[in-house]
């Protein structure tokens, strides 16, 4: 792809060692991919899972990122990459009948979230891969026209395939 940058415009949250399966928490990573800033926190504090307030957090964490490094607002934030991979697994016994023991798994997960700020993308240009590679399209509302989301999260955790 094609960019002219004038600044860096993408900012991340990293959430790592979080206590909960990276299957539970990706169920809600892919509702909030690609959305804007105030409508993920909306649908955040709407959903029921456990998983929706540390993501929440998260989500905040990096708008407040956004608004102290890049002096953006954030209305003008959206979220272009959200992945979750999976952390280590932490290991207990639990002492059992007849002097046994069963083994106890608690998986972690570790969430990264980024934004960016498409004011900054104003009156740039792209190369769109679905045209034409040398016809330069102008970026009219880069939230929507072309995010990262199919390069960077679609193919790497499951992505669409994942849902079940």
């Amino acid at each position: 792809m094609f960019f002219k940058r004038k600044n860096k415009t993408k900012i991340y949250a990293l959430g790592q060692h979080i206590s909960m399966s990276a299957h539970k928490a990706r169920r809600i990573i892919d509702q909030i991919r690609g959305r804007s800033y105030e409508e993920t926190l909306m649908i955040l504090e709407l959903m029921p899972y456990r998983a929706s307030y540390s993501i929440f957090k998260l989500v905040y964490s990096a708008a407040a990122n956004a608004s102290d490094n890049m002096d953006s607002d954030e209305t003008n934030l959206i979220i272009f990459k959200a992945e979750v991979n999976e952390g280590t697994t932490v290991k207990k016994l639990k002492p059992r009948a007849r002097g046994r023991s069963y083994p106890i798994k608690r998986p972690t997960c570790h969430i990264t979230i980024g934004v960016k700020d498409i004011s900054l993308y104003e009156g740039e240009y792209y190369v769109d891969p679905y045209i034409n590679k040398d016809y330069l399209t102008p970026l009219k509302n880069p939230g929507w026209a072309y995010t990262d989301m199919i390069d960077e999260n679609v193919y790497s955790n499951g992505g669409v395939w994942d849902k079940k």
